[in-house]
């Protein structure tokens, strides 16, 4: 193994090391972007930006607006805007004339690639291996190592892990998940890379009822001719008790706001526990829009009498799986009536979500953090890791808090605030001011004063006093 290297100036701890290198991470990469006297570096494994690769099918878009971009819910006067990114690439006009609000996902990833590779603080090619507390620097120590072996060093005051989710598949089906079956029971974040075979299987199982689950059931169906013929069968699975779409009123989307995340916060661990399970709609739905094409795809199989090559099934759970001739025996239970029921299928896509996961370079410290009693981080308001009173530095974390932050933590709506909020943390003032309310809901019970009571109609009015 090649020794790390080091220079005089990676002896200078940086201000902020930050490990992965996703939207979260490269909005706070953007924003603290010329910020004066503050030093940052940003690391990712991956030879260039990528945001998942195998969703990024023609036609589907952003569940959120393009104004929640990297950086105008934090500073909208950024550089590194969307719309700024429209203006490089000579298209404003045409985004005004299409009247978008939702942006394709293949621009916003084409958008975020824009400024990943502007930044010089963002350095691809650079899979961290360890992250130690150093006592006798006072400070993190970093290595990193490039695909051709190369390794650094370097110290930073404070980190922010940044790494994303991993995806995550029902117990039934992780046997399965080896090469032997490769391109045939899959996670949707491989979707498009086996799209061809899968177009042409006889027989295709998704589970999962959110966003992906949807766009892959509908991409399948589009396979199919107009009279429904061609194309794979394609049965659609889901845990909820409904295909339902996302929660999108206007009053429903304050709880993405600063605001309830200061309330769920206070809330009892138990409570929060139980509140994020039962706002699955508010993460987890499916775009009204997606929904309407999914039904319109299977009303067209039934002009002329036809019959829809499709099923929905709804509060159902895979409990068993195993190989069946060249396919595929799922043993199902429905969730409602207590029954099973078997399905035999060409081939399973799992759109079953992902979960945040402890990342291997960080077993190096595990002792050294203070993890809950679930082995999850601990995190305060601004977003710091409890840490071992021996380390002097800050460890922050993004996208790994829904457990004390709410539902908002894996949505881009809040991604620019959550990054301004560990800038002006880091930074040690305030870089970006936020308002102190900004939502018109009050959650929980009011902390002002009570209104004073109305007067009473045959009251009698004090006299007005005369202006002299």
């Amino acid at each position: 193994m090649t020794a790390p290297s080091t220079s005089p100036d990676r002896n200078t701890p940086y201000d902020l090391v930050g490990v992965g290198i996703g939207p979260f991470n490269l909005s706070l990469a953007a924003l603290a972007d010329g910020a004066p006297g503050f030093r940052s570096l940003f690391l990712d494994a991956k030879p260039a930006f990528s945001w998942h690769p195998g969703l990024l099918m023609e036609g589907t878009t952003l569940q959120v607006p393009f104004l929640a971009d990297l950086v105008t819910m934090a500073d909208p006067t950024s550089p590194w805007s969307y719309l700024n990114y429209l203006r490089a690439h000579d298209r404003m006009f045409k985004f005004f004339f299409s009247e978008r609000f939702h942006i394709p996902r293949r621009e916003y990833d084409h958008y975020c690639r824009w400024v990943a590779e502007r930044l010089p603080s963002c350095r691809f090619d650079a899979a961290v291996t360890a992250l130690e507390w150093d006592e006798s620097e006072d400070a993190f120590a970093v290595t990193y190592r490039s695909a051709a072996g190369a390794q650094t060093r370097v110290l930073a005051r404070q980190v922010v892990l940044g790494v994303g989710t991993n995806p995550v598949v029902p117990e039934p089906l992780r046997p399965l998940l080896t090469d032997a079956h490769a391109g045939r029971v899959l996670h949707s974040a491989d979707y498009r890379t086996h799209r061809a075979r899968l177009a042409v299987a006889d027989d295709v199982t998704v589970i999962g009822a959110g966003q992906s689950g949807a766009e892959v059931a509908l991409d399948l169906l589009r396979n199919q001719d107009g009279e429904g013929n061609g194309g794979p069968y394609v049965r659609w699975l889901a845990r909820t008790t409904a295909f339902a779409p996302m929660e999108y009123s206007k009053i429903g989307l304050e709880h993405f706001t600063p605001d309830y995340i200061r309330y769920f916060r206070g809330l009892p661990e138990a409570t929060r526990e139980r509140l994020t399970a039962e706002q699955w709609q508010l993460y987890k739905g499916v775009s009204e829009e997606t929904l309407g094409e999914i039904y319109d795809e299977m009303y067209e199989r039934t002009i002329g009498g036809g019959e829809p090559r499709a099923a929905l099934h709804p509060a159902v759970e895979v409990v068993a799986a195993e190989t069946d001739g060249d396919g595929y025996r799922l043993t199902c239970r429905s969730r409602q009536q207590d029954e099973l029921f078997e399905i035999h299928t060409s081939a399973v896509v799992s759109a079953t979500g992902y979960a945040a996961s402890r990342p291997a370079f960080l077993e190096t410290m595990a002792d050294l953090v203070d993890w809950d009693d679930k082995g999850r981080y601990q995190v305060d308001g601004d977003y710091r890791v409890a840490l071992d009173s021996r380390v002097s530095g800050t460890l922050y974390v993004q996208n790994a808090e829904m457990h004390t932050h709410g539902v908002g933590a894996p949505d881009l709506t809040l991604g620019a605030w959550r990054a301004a909020t560990i800038l002006n943390a880091a930074a040690g003032r305030t870089l970006l001011p936020s308002a102190p309310r900004q939502a018109y809901t009050t959650f929980g019970a009011p902390q002002e004063p009570a209104p004073v009571p109305a007067q009473a109609p045959d009251a009698v009015p004090a006299p007005a006093e005369i202006p002299r």
